[in-house]
């Protein structure tokens, strides 16, 4: 259920990046191909994953490339047997250097079921907080615009940006909204402590629950990435387990996005800069 909304999240950025005509976005993870309408398929996905040793190793989502060079990037995609192919082809594999090598950065996607205009702080500003030793934040149980970043995702992340040389920038989508900061960034919110981790609750549809340490950034220290132009519909599904549990959920389908001139701004920047 959260899989495919992950799904919904990239396919509304990767459909404003494109529609700019100055960058595109390509899918890099295992999320962009995965089947998102089957159980089965989608069960036998990761085992083929797993069974190519590349099923817990973390890349990033998307990557964004300049508008000029995709007749270059659709020819290695081609290569590599399409893109559908990507997230079983070793990252070290010398026919993803042509991918890599000409990403302007890689995106993590992150996505919430909020229309985040309608949060209740939403309009609230940063003020010194107490708890942050003076340093300016919201109060601790702000409903606010987050972008939101794991704890376990954060080394792997560091790794592969650092190997790749690929700037990560972590990209979070709303019903109405969508907002980004570069993961450097965030590690300086991180470290200064002006962002406190939070433990996380999460519970499945049988009941188990797993706890996890997340990073929620207030949107004001983000760029607005991205605003909906044409509302996506609420679609009522569901799964049936193996056990033949039938589990309903809403999931969202369609809409489509704008990217901000901020988020241009910053890809053009960054773009200058390699």
């Amino acid at each position: 259920m959260r899989w495919s909304q992950g799904v919904w999240s990239e396919e509304r950025l990767t459909q404003a990046v494109n529609a700019t005509g100055r960058y595109f976005a390509l899918p890099y993870g295992p999320s962009g191909t995965a089947p998102d309408n089957d159980v089965r398929a989608f069960e036998l996905y990761f085992e083929r994953l797993k069974e190519a040793g590349l099923g817990n190793i973390k890349r990033p989502d998307l990557l964004i490339y300049r508008a000029s060079d995709k007749v270059k990037i659709d020819s290695a995609v081609k290569s590599l047997s399409g893109i559908s192919e990507l997230p079983f082809t070793p990252k070290d594999d010398p026919k993803m250097q042509d991918l890599l090598e000409h990403a302007i950065i890689a995106v993590e996607c992150e996505n919430s079921l909020w229309r985040a205009k309608q949060m209740p702080d939403y309009a609230s500003p940063l003020t010194p907080q107490k708890r942050l030793g003076g340093r300016e934040g919201l109060k601790k149980a702000a409903v606010v615009p987050t972008i939101i970043i794991k704890e376990e995702d954060r080394e792997p992340l560091k790794i592969w940006q650092k190997k790749r040389k690929i700037p990560i920038h972590v990209w979070h989508a709303f019903f109405d909204e969508a907002y980004g900061i570069s993961f450097a960034d965030a590690e300086r919110l991180f470290t200064r402590g002006d962002i406190e981790p939070t433990e996380q609750v999460f519970q499945a549809p049988g009941g188990a629950t797993t706890k996890k340490v997340i990073y929620k950034i207030y949107y004001r220290h983000a760029y607005p990435l991205a605003t909906t132009v044409e509302e996506p519909r609420l679609v009522a599904d569901s799964i049936t387990d193996k056990n033949g549990h039938i589990l309903p959920y809403v999931r969202f389908v369609g809409g489509k996005s704008q990217l901000s001139e901020q988020a241009l701004s910053v890809l053009d920047s960054v773009k200058e800069a390699r």
